[in-house]
């Protein structure tokens, strides 16, 4: 079944994140979106840990629960185990268009 989808364009933020969401989108969409590129932004975990800290320190009262070390680096860990591996697999297909963040 279409859905049109094919005939515009998108930007699909933060997915997929695990092999599960990729082969589910494959599974899904395959016939129906012809993805050009995956956004990639590089960015070192140490500055990464700078902007969560900044963040949490602006939010004052209101910020998040998981800006803090401990929830940073489980979320980096996650990232390397699920999502590296996803775009290490649109860099095979040429599909992975890098900047530095």
């Amino acid at each position: 079944e279409k859905h049109g989808w094919e005939k515009k364009k998108y930007l699909i933020d933060g997915f997929p994140r695990s092999p599960d969401n990729q082969q589910g989108w494959v599974k899904v969409m395959r016939d129906d979106v012809d993805m050009k590129f995956v956004l990639f932004f590089d960015c070192d975990e140490d500055v990464m840990m700078k902007r969560i800290m900044a963040r949490a320190e602006a939010a004052g009262d209101e910020k998040r629960t998981d800006d803090n070390p401990e929830s940073a680096m489980k979320r980096f860990t996650t990232y390397k185990e699920q999502t590296m591996p996803i775009i290490q697999l649109y860099e095979q297909e040429d599909k992975v268009r890098k900047f530095d963040a």
